[in-house]
């Protein structure tokens, strides 16, 4: 073979592999990294997807109140969890809630303003109104007795940490505010499952719970899920970390997403 020959071959080897073409190399290398990118895209946007799947929440307030600012920062935090939210003012029937999974009332509302019917709504509902517990059928009606605000606090006693609504946290001592302020509490039937008290006063349920079903007070039975949340009426922004974990907890579990 002479050395024309040697220089022919040369020049014919590289096209039988596509490490030995640039061309071919570079298509491969773009491929793979646009297969990678859409890898990651799609396992990014799963492991991100919001917990609320964009499910219905009512939000009753007292719109043009003092505290609606406290309501739409509650507002976009849900919105932020994936969650729906719309503003239901404290003057409207239960039924103008009916399209929604969840109904969640604030106690920025006043007790006595709210229209009748919200005790047998179908609906799953969250609240932290204290002066509305009784009227919702979840404690007695003896203020300062069966329902409740303490003006000061800054702790609970988490008592029943398996419950999915004690959101993962150990049983004991929870730093749910950040500074001491007001917490309401309640003394449900005996149907419920109490998750958290007051720290040092375990007759004050801060966070309690009815199952569908579950008898209430008055011998109610519960028509969907009922939650008693401990906020105040400007509290939420105050939220400890571990605070912020309950008060999802009880919104993801009153819809059934624990």
């Amino acid at each position: 073979m002479n050395t024309h020959d040697l220089q022919r071959g040369a020049s014919r080897a590289p096209r039988h592999g596509v490490a030995a073409n640039p061309r071919r190399r570079a298509f491969a290398a773009r491929l793979a990294g646009l297969l990678l990118l859409a890898c990651s895209m799609i396992g990014g946007a799963h492991a991100a997807e919001p917990a609320g799947h964009g499910r219905k929440i009512a939000l009753v307030v007292q719109a043009g109140g003092p505290d609606l600012p406290v309501d739409l920062k509650i507002k976009a935090h849900l919105e932020a969890r994936g969650y729906a939210v719309s503003l239901l003012a404290q003057d409207q029937p239960a039924d103008a809630a009916l399209g929604a999974d969840l109904v969640v009332m604030s106690s920025t509302i006043a007790a006595k303003n709210v229209a009748a019917g919200w005790r047998a709504l179908p609906r799953p509902l969250l609240t932290w109104e204290n002066d509305l517990l009784d009227d919702l059928a979840m404690t007695g009606k003896r203020h300062d007795t069966d329902f409740g605000e303490a003006p000061k606090e800054r702790y609970l006693w988490l008592v029943n940490a398996p419950h999915p609504l004690s959101a993962g946290l150990p049983a004991g001592v929870a730093n749910v505010y950040e500074r001491q302020a007001a917490m309401s509490w309640g003394k449900p039937g005996l149907g419920a499952s109490i998750i958290a008290t007051l720290y040092g006063q375990p007759d004050k349920a801060a966070i309690f719970a009815y199952e569908k079903g579950a008898t209430m007070d008055y011998e109610a039975l519960a028509p969907a899920r009922r939650v008693m949340f401990f906020l105040g009426n400007d509290t939420f922004a105050n939220l400890a970390a571990p605070g912020r974990q309950l008060f999802d907890a009880a919104v993801d579990w009153a819809l059934g997403l624990r």
